[in-house]
């Protein structure tokens, strides 16, 4: 029987590449997009390898439209079918209250975490879909739970971007629920991963209801059970995976 095939859309960092790590040890073949860390992405990739999976790694700005659909079709021909894909690929920006950020920043948060996620969600189905052709599969976005509080004085732009995924996700979950393609989305709480810009997580640790931020693998075995057979009656539901918060 053939592996799964899991593209991640950055996976080469943070709670993408823990994702992948652990999609290795599960049985899956990954393909690692990355932005431009070809390094950290190779080294997901020998870890996959590691655990018996095959593995590439596919550079890739999934902010633009051309470079989501070269990484699809490249981890296709080098693994086989997609029947898994993660959207893990995000930026915070320049932390600011919304009347103190700049259009640029907004733009370039709200298109890699939010035009970038439609697009690669776009491409998923039209790879997974049984009216495209496909055998169906399952595709988890990561929101965060700055949806739910609004990022006020940080970063409202960013939580309005995943807000978006959370409606993504319920939208689209019904619009393919006939075709074998399950969605789903996780809602991190704050992560100890380099989104952060430096300090902030420190600063906001005494605040957090458990005392600690979270680790990539406690948000990456969350998305690896909804994208697992044991969550097949689960789609259009995002989990809050944030300590309380």
């Amino acid at each position: 029987m053939p592996r799964p095939v899991l593209l991640i859309a950055g996976g080469g960092r943070g709670i993408g590449a823990a994702t992948a790590r652990l999609a290795g040890e599960r049985g899956y073949d990954v393909a690692i997009n990355y932005l431009s860390n070809a390094a950290a992405a190779a080294r997901v990739a020998d870890a996959v390898k590691k655990s018996g999976g095959n593995a590439v790694t596919l550079p890739g700005d999934m902010a633009k439209e051309d470079d989501i659909l070269r990484v699809f079709d490249e981890a296709a021909r080098a693994l086989g079918p997609i029947t898994h894909f993660v959207h893990s690929a995000g930026i915070g920006g320049k932390n600011s209250r919304l009347d103190a950020a700049s259009a640029a920043t907004i733009r370039e948060v709200i298109d890699v975490n939010l035009f970038g996620a439609l697009i690669c969600a776009r491409e998923a189905v039209r790879h997974m879909s049984t009216a495209h052709g496909g055998n169906g599969g399952s595709i988890v976005l990561l929101s965060s739970i700055a949806a739910v509080t609004g990022g006020a004085t940080e970063y409202v732009f960013y939580a309005a971007a995943k807000g978006g995924i959370d409606a993504l996700t319920n939208g689209l979950a019904r619009e393919v629920a006939k075709e074998g393609v399950r969605v789903n989305a996780v809602r991190p709480g704050p992560t100890d991963t380099e989104i952060h810009e430096s300090g902030r997580l420190a600063r906001i640790t005494p605040m957090l209801p458990m005392g600690r931020p979270g680790q990539p693998n406690e948000i990456a075995e969350a998305v690896l059970f909804l994208l697992s057979d044991a969550a097949s009656y689960i789609s259009g539901a995002v989990l809050n995976v944030s300590g309380a918060r």
